[in-house]
């Protein structure tokens, strides 16, 4: 019986051991590094889940914003699609009217499209954002403060 035991406690820790040896495993769960404060305004983690290269043709990183915190205007050179996981956030593009973004929606921005994203006034918001890294993010206007506060007033989320 004892032998049994150790026997059967070796081949789960030995099992257990082997769980990651053959997988490249990473999580979304992941907090990430805070952003240096560059291109927008508030507080954000970063965390790059995937990395493109010669066997994989996209990134995927995941993003947080604190509540009251947006990207400046951009664009980038491919289609972005952003993956809202947790939280209200907004959503606009240049010469449409900005959208509240919430848990479970998907948006797909197109390549070239000018662009900026955000948590609301009062929530956090987190997203996976799934981009080809062929060239980096064109950052094209500031989103002031104003402007970012007169959004939130006009979408008032519930």
């Amino acid at each position: 019986m004892k032998k049994i035991l150790v026997l059967l406690i070796s081949i789960v820790s030995l099992g257990a051991s082997a769980q990651h040896a053959d997988y490249t495993v990473s999580s979304y769960l992941d907090e990430g590094i805070k952003a240096p404060n560059t291109h927008y305004l508030g507080e954000a983690w970063l965390s790059r889940i995937l990395q493109e290269d010669e066997n994989l043709p996209y990134n995927l990183v995941k993003a947080t914003f604190k509540a009251n915190s947006t990207l400046d205007w951009h664009k980038h050179s491919t289609t972005q699609v952003l993956i809202v996981v947790e939280g209200i956030g907004y959503y606009q593009e240049k010469g449409k009217e900005p959208y509240i973004m919430k848990t479970g929606d998907i948006i797909k921005c197109l390549k070239d499209t000018e662009h900026w994203h955000s948590s609301s006034k009062n929530n956090d918001v987190t997203y996976l954002a799934l981009y080809s890294g062929e060239t980096p993010t064109e950052w094209t206007e500031v989103v002031s403060r104003q402007y970012y506060d007169a959004v939130a007033e006009k979408l008032k989320e519930n």
